[in-house]
């Protein structure tokens, strides 16, 4: 384990560092959503469970631009206008199919909305719960956004607001019933939305009163955030006995939703800190691509009630800009300027403004900022900030850069929430040269044996080297940056292996730029084992920072060490790879026996033709004689019997001269199988000819 993690620790570094740094960025919705929404929502007949999952299906593909692209079942029309027209319909039915008719327009009858419009205004005064609130009001806002001429509108509005209102409690969060249910951060989500619900139903003013008090609740609920340390906020439910669990994602979600309608029918701004807006559209962002449908819906599904004013009038709230790097790591290879986009959290384009590096600094030093309040040029085309970092002096190493985006138009401030200053890791990368490589064999006093040898590491090297017990081995270089500074690498490993594969690692050190390292071989017998031999020797450099990383062979070592003393401690036993029996085997070299000797070819053949005489002479003597044929059947059912048993014998006869010649044993008994059953069938019956006429003969 320890050899392969020197064998590429180096790289490994290089990429789990890279990751690190990439995991605090926050990136606009991007075509890696759009895949995943095609995959999640996609059965395979374009049907979906229930009209909520076709809703949620639906309303993604809308947001995200996908409908033309999307697979949907030609009967969900008919599955909604079924629901709607059905008189057994729930309110959560009656919600969805509305919803879902929402978006795909279908052919729904005036007739039946009036008739589902006095159905829900008797649901919602017989109401008892949230839910039935929920979705009763908000089929009520789904026919009259339709257009319907049906009586839609709330006769007591004040009543149903109070109703609703009774169902709070005093930290923001609400209740699904009246009967002793615990409160929670879903369902407030839900009740804001039936609250905005009842004021766009009402047909007069709403007590202003009220609708203030539902903002203080607001406010006190968003005291229950939750912050990570990247700077995204969330709702976290933490309830003992709920029946239905909703995680962060979902819980959020429903808050989002419910502060969107809720703003969208109510006037005045909310006092909410922008930071913590912008901080709640980070977390959605930080979710990156959900693995469930429903997940996908909840993030899309409130990204999107950040970015448009005129539909949800987030301007009583701010709309967050998300500040992000196409790439946080940069070549000074390369000369890779730094790049930053400002977007919506869908990725549309900000309104006019700047962006200002406020300083960069080294992670882990507390040295003066080597940039401060320095602003990027924007390029109108591709939409980005930019500045060139190779003139100001930049090293390669992590740093830390504080970005500040500042709007031109002092409106956007009242519309746009920016977040004050944002920290971004950023690592640059360079290549790092290696100079005065040398090894050298030395005596105990440090001096040279004569067998100094230069190195370069950039290339490949290969040197033998010889010692004994009572010298050492010195390997020296240095590591230094474009800029001519020291370089320290997180990794540098000496490898020894033994050719019995047995392998010792020995860290570098430095002061500086320098790197050297003494191995003592007196000191470090009982370390190799008193295994005398060659030992191939491995130099590894990685580092995340660093472009020519590497890992070589420089060549080998032959030691010559004392014999191990009685009580010394063996080398352990190395693993054998599993993979090994399935690869090509020794080469087995056998020699056969001489064959037996064997007679003179013509004595053969004369025994040969010994044993086959008789079988002329048998043939000879049925000619002489004659073949008595005065039993053979003459009818010609009989006859035809007969005829096929002697076929029979001759196949069977055949089939032994081809097993002797050419078949083998499974091929001759299954054809013998055959033939025997076909000759037990012909022969029964030619014999049961023959006995019924002998029986025939006697009786006459």
């Amino acid at each position: 384990m320890r050899s392969r993690m020197a064998r590429n620790v180096g790289f490994l570094f290089l990429i789990l560092s890279l990751a690190i740094c990439q995991a605090a960025i926050f990136q606009p919705i991007s075509d890696s959503h759009r895949s995943a929404a095609l995959e999640l929502f996609s059965p395979t007949d374009g049907s979906f469970a229930s009209l909520e999952e076709t809703y949620e299906a639906l309303r993604t593909f809308q947001i995200l631009g996908l409908e033309k692209e999307a697979v949907l079942s030609p009967e969900t029309c008919t599955l909604v206008v079924k629901n709607l027209r059905s008189s057994s319909s729930n309110p959560k039915d009656l919600f969805y199919a509305l919803r879902v008719n929402s978006i795909l327009k279908c052919e729904v009858d005036a007739d039946i909305l009036v008739g589902i419009s006095s159905k829900l205004q008797a649901m919602v005064r017989d109401a008892s719960s949230l839910l039935d609130f929920y979705h009763s009001i908000g089929s009520l806002v789904l026919i009259k956004d339709w257009g319907s001429d049906g009586n839609v509108l709330l006769a007591d509005a004040d009543g149903t607001f109070h109703s609703i209102k009774a169902l709070s409690q005093s930290d923001g969060r609400w209740r699904h019933s009246s009967n002793g249910a615990e409160s929670s951060i879903y369902a407030s989500g839900l009740a804001l939305e039936a609250l905005a619900g009842v004021v766009s139903l009402s047909s007069s003013e709403i007590d202003q009163s009220l609708i203030g008090t539902v903002k203080n609740d607001i406010v006190k609920l968003f005291d229950s955030l939750e912050k990570y340390d990247d700077g995204a906020f969330y709702f976290d439910e933490k309830l003992v006995d709920a029946r239905e669990d909703q995680g962060p994602l979902s819980t959020s979600a429903s808050v989002v939703r419910g502060l969107a309608a809720f703003t969208a029918v109510t006037s005045g701004k909310l006092n909410l800190p922008g930071d913590r807006i912008l901080g709640l559209a980070k977390f959605f962002l930080g979710v990156g691509v959900p693995g469930s449908a429903k997940d996908l819906f909840n993030q899309i599904d409130s990204l999107d009630k950040f970015c448009y004013t005129n539909s949800f009038s987030w301007y009583r709230v701010s709309i967050p800009l998300i500040l992000s790097l196409p790439a946080t790591v940069l070549s000074l290879t390369n000369k890779n300027q730094l790049k930053v986009k400002v977007n919506t959290v869908l990725g549309s384009d900000a309104p006019p403004l700047t962006v200002k590096l406020v300083q960069a600094f080294r992670s882990s030093s507390k040295e003066a900022p080597l940039v401060e309040n320095q602003e990027l040029m924007f390029d109108p085309e591709s939409m980005t900030h930019s500045l060139d970092l190779l003139p100001m002096g930049f090293d390669v190493g992590k740093y830390i850069f504080v970005f500040r985006v500042l709007l031109h138009d002092p409106e956007d401030k009242k519309i746009y929430a920016t977040g004050g200053q944002t920290q971004v890791p950023i690592f640059i990368t360079g290549f790092i040269k290696i100079d005065s490589a040398e090894i050298a064999v030395l005596d105990s006093d440090l001096q040279s044996t004569g067998s100094k040898q230069k190195l370069d590491l950039s290339g490949e090297t290969s040197l033998s080297l010889s010692a004994n017990h009572l010298q050492k081995l010195r390997l020296s270089f240095q590591l230094t940056t474009s800029l001519g500074q020291p370089f320290k690498p997180d990794q540098v490993f000496l490898k020894l292996t033994h050719e019995t594969k047995v392998e010792h690692i020995f860290v570098v050190g430095n002061s500086g730029s320098q790197f050297e390292i003494i191995l003592d071989f007196l000191r470090l017998v009982e370390k190799f084992y008193y295994l005398s031999g060659r030992y191939d020797i491995q130099l590894t450099v990685g580092d995340a920072a660093m472009e020519n990383s590497f890992l070589q062979a420089l060549g080998h070592v032959e030691l010559d060490l004392p014999e191990p003393p009685e009580k010394a401690s063996r080398p352990p036993l190395q693993p054998v790879d599993s993979y090994s029996r399935y690869g090509p085997k020794q080469e087995i070299s056998h020699i056969f026996r001489s064959p037996e000797k064997r007679p003179a070819q013509e004595l053969s053949l004369a025994f040969l033709a010994l044993t086959i005489l008789p079988l002329f002479g048998f043939l000879i003597g049925l000619v002489r004689l004659g073949v008595n044929l005065k039993n053979f059947p003459t009818a010609v059912g009989p006859a035809t019997y007969a005829i096929l048993f002697h076929a029979g014998i001759a196949a069977v006869l055949s089939l032994y001269l081809l097993f002797w010649l050419k078949l083998d044993l499974f091929t001759t008994l299954k054809a013998l199988g055959f033939l025997g059953a076909f000759l037990l069938f012909v022969g029964h019956r030619t014999l049961a000819h023959l006995a019924s006429t002998s029986a025939k003969l006697k009786s006459a």
